[in-house]
């Protein structure tokens, strides 16, 4: 698992700013997930430091798309 810090939602991605300084959008985060860290509307997770992991796909025409796996509040 990776660490990094909760940047925003919006229009659809999840903004995650990593330790090395790599900024990633996520277009999808595992339903378990969600169910735990509400990000798409609870605005208090912006700026907190996360534990996840997450998988490369693509799609139909070979987008790379984000989708995070496993979530965890540190």
């Amino acid at each position: 698992m990776e660490i990094a810090i909760f940047q925003q939602y919006k229009d659809g991605y999840y903004t995650f700013l990593f330790d090395d300084g790599v900024q990633l959008d996520f277009e999808e985060i595992h339903p378990k997930a969600l169910y735990h860290y509400d990000l798409k509307n609870d605005n208090s997770y912006v700026g907190k430091s996360f534990k996840l992991s997450f998988i490369e796909v693509f799609d139909d025409r070979d987008q790379a798309l984000y989708r995070i796996q496993r979530l965890e509040l540190i």
